[in-house]
C-alpha cells in the first residue's frame, strides 16, 4: 500500500487502512460516475433531439445494462487471475483500459446529430446507439475495479466507511455532471441548436466530464498499490492458487450465500424504477411543467436542463442521507434500507402530480434518499458475506442484479408505455409502485458474514 505503516491486523485479517488510502482507492469513482450521470441524465434528451420516437426509447436504454451484464463478470473473472505489476496489479489494468475508451466515446456521443446523417435517420440513431453501448461498456470496465479493490483491501470494520466514501464520490460526481448543461447555459453556451443537433451546452458537458474522468483516474492509479498475490492470500486466509482455478459462474452462483439472492430481489425492483426515471424524466418534466412534448422546442431543452439540476439535487440528498445511514447500527441496516426505499417510492409517485419545477426538488430529494441506500447497503452486505476467493467474479455476477432489471424494464416499456396512454408522467406512477415493492422485499434479507 501507499502507507507502509498500515500493518495492524484486525477484521478479516486485512490491515487497517488510513483514511487517505481509502479515499485514494476510490477517487477515480468521481470521474466514472460523471460519465454514467451524463449518460443517464442526457441520453433520453440526446436521442429525442436527434429524432427518436418516445415509444422506442426502451431500445436505446437496453444497450447500457446489457453491456454491463456481460462485461462486469468478465472483468471480475479475469482480474481475479491477473497480476501485472507494471500496469498497477490486479484491478488497475482494467481501470486504465476502461478510462481510455470511455473518454474517447464521451467525445463522440454528443455529436451524434452533427455527423450529417439527418434528423431521425437510421444512421444517426444507430451511431448514437453504438456510442452509448461503448460508453456504458467502457464505464463498467472502469467502475468495477473500484468496487473490487475495496473488497480486496479493506477489512470488515472499515468496509461500510469505504463504500460510504465511494457513495460520496459517486454522488459528488453526479452533482457536478448533472448541473453542467444548466451551468454552461447560464454562462452563455447555446442550449438550443438546429433540428436534430445536440446543443453545445450538452456537448461541452461531455467534453469536460471526459477530462475529469481521466484526471481523477490517473490520481488513483499513481496513489494506489494493490496487494501482490502472496500478500492478498495471506490477508484473506486463502491459498495463492485459490483465484487461479475454478471460478465457473454457474458453480459460484450455486454456492453464493443466501444474502446474495435476497439482496438481488430488492435490487430488481429498485433498478426497474430507476430505469424508468432515466428514460422518461426529461419528457415527463417537459409535459408537466413546460406543457410540451416537442423535443425541438426551447421548452423541452429547458426541461432537459432542469432535469439535470434535479439529478444534482438527488445526488446532494444522497450524500447527506449517506451520512445519516452511516450512523445506523449494524443490527438496524434493514430498517434503514427499507425506510429509504419507501421515501424514494413517495418521491417517484409525486412526480406525476407536480406541475411546478421547484416543487419537483422535494420529489428528487426523496428519490435521492433511496439512491443513497441502494449505493450503501447492497455491496456492504454482499462483500461481508464473501471470502477473498473469486471476489471479483462474485461482484461482477452481482452486477446482474443491477443490469437485468434495467433490461426487463426496457422490454416491458414497449407494452406498458402504450398501456399507460403513451404518457411519460404516468411511468412515474408505475415506478413508485415498483419501488414500494422493493422496500417490502427488504424483509427477506438476513445478513451473514464470511461465507
Amino acid at each position: 500500500m501507499s502507507d507502509k505503516k498500515e500493518t495492524k491486523q484486525d477484521g478479516a485479517g486485512l490491515p487497517k487502512l488510513s483514511s487517505n488510502t481509502i479515499w485514494m482507492l476510490s477517487l477515480g469513482f468521481l470521474g466514472v460516475q460523471m460519465a454514467f450521470t451524463l449518460q443517464s441524465s442526457q441520453m433520453s434528451r440526446i436521442f429525442q433531439t436527434i429524432g427518436a420516437d418516445p415509444n422506442n426509447l426502451g431500445w436505446f436504454f437496453i444497450l447500457p445494462p446489457l453491456a454491463g451484464l456481460i462485461v462486469q463478470p468478465i472483468v471480475g473473472y479475469y482480474s481475479d487471475r491477473t497480476w501485472a505489476p507494471k500496469l498497477g496489479g490486479r484491478r488497475l489494468p482494467y481501470l486504465i483500459l476502461g478510462t481510455v475508451v470511455a473518454a474517447i466515446v464521451m467525445f463522440l456521443l454528443p455529436n451524434s446529430g452533427s455527423m450529417g446523417f439527418g434528423y431521425g435517420s437510421m444512421a444517426a440513431l444507430l451511431f448514437g446507439a453504438i456510442t452509448v453501448a461503448f460508453l456504458d461498456l467502457s464505464s463498467n470496465v472502469a467502475m468495477q475495479p473500484f468496487k473490487m479493490m475495496v473488497g480486496d483491501m479493506v477489512n470488515d470494520d472499515q468496509k461500510s466507511y469505504a463504500y460510504g466514501i465511494q457513495s460520496f464520490l459517486s454522488n459528488t460526481g453526479a452533482v457536478i455532471a448533472a448541473i453542467f448543461p444548466f451551468l454552461f447555459t447560464a454562462l452563455g453556451i447555446a442550449n438550443t441548436a438546429k433540428k436534430g443537433v445536440v446543443p453545445q451546452s450538452v456537448v461541452w458537458s461531455f467534453y469536460i466530464g471526459a477530462a475529469i474522468l481521466v484526471i481523477s483516474t490517473i490520481i488513483t492509479i499513481f496513489r494506489v498499490k494493490e496487494y501482490d498475490p502472496q500478500t492478498y492470500a495471506k490477508y484473506h486466509g486463502i491459498s495463492e492458487d485459490a483465484n487461479k482455478t475454478g471460478g465457473n459462474w454457474l458453480d459460484l452462483l450455486k454456492k453464493a450465500p443466501k444474502v446474495f439472492w435476497t439482496v438481488t430481489l430488492v435490487q430488481f425492483f429498485c433498478w426497474m424504477a430507476f430505469q424508468y426515471l432515466w428514460t422518461y424524466s426529461a419528457g415527463a418534466i417537459s409535459v408537466n411543467v413546460w406543457n410540451t412534448s416537442n423535443a425541438s422546442s426551447a421548452g423541452y431543452q429547458a426541461a432537459g436542463n432542469w432535469y439535470g439540476v434535479l439529478a444534482a439535487v438527488q445526488s446532494i440528498a444522497a450524500v447527506v442521507w449517506s451520512y445519516v445511514l452511516a450512523k445506523v447500527p449494524n443490527n438496524h441496516h434493514k430498517l434503514g434500507y427499507a425506510a429509504s426505499l419507501i421515501l424514494g417510492a413517495v418521491g417517484f409517485l409525486s412526480v406525476f402530480f407536480i406541475h411546478s419545477q421547484y416543487a419537483l426538488i422535494v420529489s428528487f430529494v426523496l428519490v435521492g434518499m433511496a439512491w443513497a441506500a441502494m449505493n450503501t447497503y447492497p455491496l456492504t452486505m454482499i462483500t461481508n458475506a464473501l471470502s477473498g476467493e473469486h471476489m471479483g467474479t462474485y461482484l461482477g455476477l452481482f452486477n446482474g442484479s443491477i443490469c437485468l432489471p434495467q433490461i426487463v424494464a426496457s422490454l416491458l416499456s414497449f407494452a406498458l408505455f402504450p398501456l399507460l396512454g403513451n404518457s411519460q408522467p404516468h411511468m412515474f406512477l408505475l415506478s413508485g409502485i415498483i419501488m414500494a415493492v422493493g422496500a417490502l422485499s427488504v424483509g427477506f434479507i438476513k445478513e451473514t458474514y464470511k461465507a
